[in-house]
């Protein structure tokens, strides 16, 4: 009790100090605010007009563990643009899975409870990546439109990819990189906010839909988009209060 009279006193926020987080969000014009239990943040920024959302809170996939950090932006793409790009041991991990639970289990359809990640992988085709061995080591991807992906990933995104695997991602964290219903995600395991981990995978992400929305309106590949795989990439566990630092 005594404490918290000191913060409030001090004007100083009870919770973590992501004071280093604010800070690095108003360098980059953005907002950052807390949600209301400390358990996470929420930052709003801007690229070239367009609005985006990252979140760093308690995981929404099973796939992750202890924190995750979450990044979308609505982009306007056509609606049956799916594309998604993992990293390799994720991908390996979740098509395991779903062979098992689909194949062992019997089940003749795919449930739609399942995160897309996992019906993705059983329903679209991969996508050839004309990259390094390296690259294809750690990362793979499907969609609905593979040519179209990838034109997606290579160029800029690999490049941004290659580095980050020298970075934040050089231990192999479970990553997603996907488009759907228009717009463009990221998810990752995060266990600790550093400002300078953060700023190396919002340029990812940045990076990525920026790519995306260099695509225009490209079709599909395909005439009929096939069935829907799309039901809730993004549920939002982080309902936000005023700023504070």
């Amino acid at each position: 009790m005594l404490d918290s009279i000191r913060r409030w006193l001090a004007g100083a926020p009870e919770g973590p100090d992501w004071s280093g987080v604010a800070d690095w969000a108003r360098a980059r014009k953005g907002l950052f605010r807390r949600a209301r239990d400390n358990q996470g943040f929420v930052v709003d920024g801007m690229l070239e007009g367009r609005a985006w959302r990252l979140e760093w809170g308690p995981p929404q996939r099973s796939y992750i563990e202890a924190h995750e950090l979450r990044l979308r932006m609505e982009l306007g793409l056509p609606a049956d643009l799916q594309m998604l790009l993992m990293s390799r041991p994720l991908m390996e991990t979740l098509e395991r899975q779903t062979f098992e639970r689909y194949t062992e289990q019997m089940q003749t359809q795919i449930d739609i409870a399942t995160p897309e990640e996992m019906r993705w992988l059983a329903m679209l085709p991969k996508v050839p990546l004309d990259a390094p061995r390296e690259f294809r080591a750690r990362f793979g991807a499907v969609a609905m439109a593979p040519k179209v992906a990838a034109a997606w990933i290579m160029g800029p995104l690999t490049e941004r990819l290659a580095e980050a695997a020298l970075g934040p991602l050089a231990a192999e964290p479970p990553l997603v990189l996907m488009t759907l219903r228009g717009r463009v995600y990221l998810r990752t395991q995060l266990h600790e906010p550093a400002p300078a981990v953060l700023e190396a995978m919002v340029g990812l992400f940045e990076c990525a839909a920026s790519q995306a929305m260099s695509l225009g309106t490209t079709p599909s590949e395909a005439p009929d988009a096939g069935p829907s795989t799309a039901s809730t990439a993004w549920q939002t566990q982080l309902q936000p209060e005023p700023a504070k630092d």
